[in-house]
């Protein structure tokens, strides 16, 4: 049995980013990580641009120009300016390559034909020049630039419909156990609905994770095999819940055995979670999860997560942990380190009762996991303590 800071290391050690690409529309694009460079087309902005309503001058020594016309965003028409010339320029629209600056038209007096303005201006004043943002053939974002509704807008100015991405992993998730019934049927006595890989399957949504795969085997030898070995040939990870431990009908450790999976650790000092597995087969990770679903939700948050960040070629590897101020006492059980459920707000955190990990209840009200070490018996109130912020 290892630590839980061992068994982290080992996660992040053994995790890699898949180097696979994959083409998608800029705007389903989301969430997706640059597989490369991307250079933009034009020049952004593509002319000289207003940037205010006003008055776009072809600068004289006096205060007084005539008017001469109009341009709006989206005018193709380039008008020519004599020295002393103005036009009425609104804020987007091109600047004459005539005119050598804008003035705001709260600072010009209009009269008729001519128009006065108040103050000095200097030389390009309120023009944005020719390829400000991006030159034509210069990058625009870097390889590994997160894509977000701001890149993507970003992207979609410039002309770009296409993006070269990070292929985001296809993951398994594997329930096992003879006890399990599909919500929605009748529950015969001695079974229990199967809620695990509706949770974990939601869980990688929420993440942004959708090429997923279910697959469930009863408490038989050889069908696990054979599941196991589909899941693992056909998937980038893989998640069992269930069949871990080493009861009678636990057949998931041996099968990864006799699949040649590599085992990197089982069984972590913790709860919950304690009977978890981590290896691999090739490229193919495998976590089996213990079957008790809040142990097996906490274990994806602590672990599985690092290696789906990695896999996405991401940079924070773990969800964030901050400090907190416990409003309530807790008294922790046992010699091993704990992940309880909480409830944190504006740097306090609420422990909850209910932290059995067959229990969801608890968990369902959570956003936070906060963390007891092993060298502590209890957390009284105003206690600072370490909390893992959980995704919403």
């Amino acid at each position: 049995m290892i630590s839980i800071a061992e068994a982290i290391s080992i996660v992040k050690t053994n995790g890699k980013p898949l180097l696979q690409s994959t083409t998608k529309k800029v705007e389903k694009a989301g969430g997706y990580l640059l597989f490369k460079d991307v250079h933009s087309p034009i020049n952004m902005p593509p002319f000289r641009q207003s940037a205010m309503d006003g008055y776009a001058l072809n600068l004289h020594e006096d205060f007084s120009y005539t008017l001469i016309g109009e341009i709006k965003a989206g005018d193709g028409e380039k008008l020519v300016l004599k020295k002393g010339e103005a036009v009425r320029i609104f804020t987007g629209a091109p600047v004459p390559d005539s005119a050598n600056a804008v003035m705001m038209q709260e600072k010009v007096i209009p009269k008729g034909k001519t128009i006065t303005i108040e103050q000095q201006i200097h030389q390009n004043q309120n023009i944005r020049p020719l390829g400000e943002q991006v030159k034509a053939g210069d990058i625009a974002l870097i390889k590994g630039t997160k894509l977000t509704p701001a890149s993507i807008g970003y992207l979609i100015s410039l002309g770009i419909t296409e993006v070269s991405v990070f292929k985001k992993p296809n993951i398994a998730v594997v329930t096992t156990g003879n006890e399990l019934v599909e919500a929605g049927q009748d529950l015969p006595y001695g079974k229990i609905y199967e809620s695990n890989s509706k949770m974990l399957l939601s869980a990688l949504y929420n993440l942004k994770y959708y090429d997923v795969t279910l697959y469930k085997v009863e408490d038989n030898y050889n069908k696990t095999v054979d599941t196991l070995n589909t899941a693992i040939n056909d998937n980038d990870l893989v998640m069992i819940t269930g069949g871990i431990s080493v009861g009678d009908y636990d057949f998931v450790g041996k099968a990864l055995k006799e699949l040649q999976v590599e085992e990197l650790f089982y069984k972590v000092k913790q709860k919950p979670g304690k009977p978890l597995y981590y290896g691999k087969k090739e490229d193919t990770q495998v976590f089996a999860l213990p079957g008790n679903p809040a142990a097996a939700l906490s274990c994806f948050y602590v672990y599985v997560y690092i290696a789906l960040q990695h896999m996405m070629y991401r940079k924070d590897l773990e969800l964030p942990r901050i400090k907190a101020k416990a409003i309530n006492p807790f008294v922790k059980k046992g010699d091993r380190p704990q992940f309880l459920k909480g409830i944190y707000s504006d740097g306090q955190v609420e422990i909850l009762d209910g932290q059995n990990s067959s229990m969801l209840q608890t968990f369902a009200l959570s956003n936070a996991l906060v963390y007891a070490p092993e060298s502590i018996t209890k957390i009284e109130k105003g206690d600072v303590t370490e909390v893992i912020q959980l995704p919403v």
